[in-house]
């Protein structure tokens, strides 16, 4: 049994050893500075860290290549520690086992096949000089050649005994120490565990340096990106995208036909979304184009992962926007308004109180409060669920203008006070100003979100015929 044991561990401690050694990615048997040379991950970080002195510490990339870099090298280290480690104790005990131990006792049976014979040869010897010398079997031949015959018998039978003994030896030693070859595989794992803690660690390290190197970066992409995350980064309160196509478009479009509705060039519009990633805009570039300035702010608004009213609130604005009366449903969308985030409310303010200016001009544009809702409002708000969204927004596509639109005609009673569009004082814009004098019992727009939500408890709308007629009356003035 042990010696079949002996030829299975033999062949299964060979093979596990081949593959093992063919794990190592340093070359076996040489120093710690030999296999850094020869390793992937040596190579990698010495490209990274060649890659970050090229582009410097300036850019965002060349402090990402030089973290990433320093960390790399790190595992390398780590890595040669853990292979030397493995060829120590677990590779080279395993080719002892299976090319010299094993073999050693294979050898020993050998040899004592061989002994054995060598005795059975003696005793044939010995028998043939007895028949030889006519001797009764009973009895012993005599002489000094038969003395020599039985002395050579007894000494092969000696070396036999000598070497089963051996042999036997062996056999048991290495059956028990079986436990220390089993050994051999707790440790790989060991040191395996302990080499990934290791690795674990380091990238734990760096991570928080590289993630803050990414935050503490302004130029981040804002096209697809959640509002929040946009404003928190380029520490704005109006996004972007919003305030430079807004503040553009006061510049050069606010009489332009059709705006928002006449598609621009794919070409110029891809151009300008890019641009405005990048926080870099050529206002006089833009400015022969303001339909390509229009889409871009379009197309900020639609790539936003939620719209800029909020899932949560969608089905109260369809609510109120099917409310019959419109005092009530006026009221309504009041109230849906000042449950907005802050985030969300301050870009849904600056956006109104825009679409209501470019209102103003709509004997020019053709864009009347109706229109900006029809080409704007499924920008805006958009139910989230699955499926045709084609057929969806059919279906809500009115509902929603019924909401965008009184947004727009009450622009100075839902939010009430001036604005400065040009926010960042990037670019020459007017400011809207509050026409409706009447509103003084409204809350400041200065005022902090909670303390507006306070303030909405004591608060009813004005009437809306007071509204209209308000409306009616700087109409005809012009």
């Amino acid at each position: 049994q042990v010696e079949k044991r002996l030829e299975l561990v033999k062949q299964v401690s060979h093979s596990t050893h081949k593959k093992l050694t063919a794990c190592l990615q340093g070359q076996q048997g040489v120093d710690a500075d030999k296999r850094s040379k020869k390793l992937p991950l040596t190579t990698l970080a010495q490209c990274l860290m060649e890659g970050s002195a090229v582009l410097g510490d300036d850019s965002l990339l060349g402090k990402m290549l030089r973290l990433c870099g320093e960390a790399e090298d790190k595992l390398a280290q780590e890595l040669i520690h853990f292979e030397l480690q493995v060829e120590r104790d677990v590779i080279e005990p395993l080719f002892v086992l299976a090319e010299v131990e094993i073999p050693n006792i294979q050898k020993q049976r050998k040899h004592l096949a061989k002994l054995v014979l060598d005795m059975d040869s003696s005793r044939t010897r010995w028998q043939q000089s007895a028949k030889s010398s006519g001797l009764a079997s009973n009895l012993q031949p005599s002489g000094a050649k038969a003395d020599a015959l039985r002395e050579e018998m007894e000494e092969a039978a000696n070396r036999v005994e000598i070497c089963r003994d051996q042999l036997s030896a062996d056999m048991y030693n290495f059956v028990a120490k079986e436990v220390d070859y089993a050994n051999y595989f707790q440790t790989l794992i060991e040191v395996q565990a302990e080499y990934h803690r290791k690795s674990l660690a380091l990238l734990q390290n760096v991570l928080p340096q590289i993630k803050a190197q990414q935050e503490a970066w302004m130029e981040k992409p804002s096209f697809g990106k959640p509002l929040e995350e946009h404003l928190a980064v380029s520490g704005r309160e109006i996004a972007f995208p919003v305030e430079a196509c807004v503040t553009m478009l006061l510049e050069c479009g606010m009489q332009e036909e059709g705006l928002f509705r006449v598609a621009p060039s794919a070409s110029k519009l891809k151009k300008l979304k890019a641009a405005l990633d990048c926080c870099v805009v050529d206002v006089q570039e833009y400015s022969a184009d303001p339909h390509a300035i229009a889409g871009a702010l379009k197309s900020y608004l639609r790539e936003l992962p939620e719209p800029l009213m909020t899932f949560e609130l969608y089905e109260e604005w369809i609510q109120a926007s099917n409310i019959p009366e419109q005092e009530k449903r006026l009221q309504a969308l009041w109230n849906a308004c000042e449950k907005l985030p802050k985030a969300n409310y301050n870009n849904i303010r600056y956006l109104i109180k825009f679409l209501a200016k470019l209102t103003e001009y709509q004997d020019m544009n053709k864009m009347t409060p109706s229109n900006v809702a029809i080409v704007l409002g499924p920008n805006l708000l958009w139910p989230q669920a699955d499926g045709n969204m084609t057929e969806m927004m059919t279906t809500v596509s009115l509902q929603i203008v019924g909401i965008i639109e009184p947004l727009i005609q009450h622009a100075d009673w839902f939010f009430p006070g001036d604005i400065e569009f040009n926010v960042t004082g990037n670019y020459g814009s007017p400011m809207h100003v509050n026409h409706n004098a009447n509103y003084s019992s409204m809350p400041s727009p200065d005022m902090d979100h909670a303390d507006r939500r306070q303030h909405d408890q004591a608060r009813r709308p004005l009437s809306v015929a007071t509204d209209n007629m308000m409306l009616e009356f700087y109409k005809k003035d012009g």
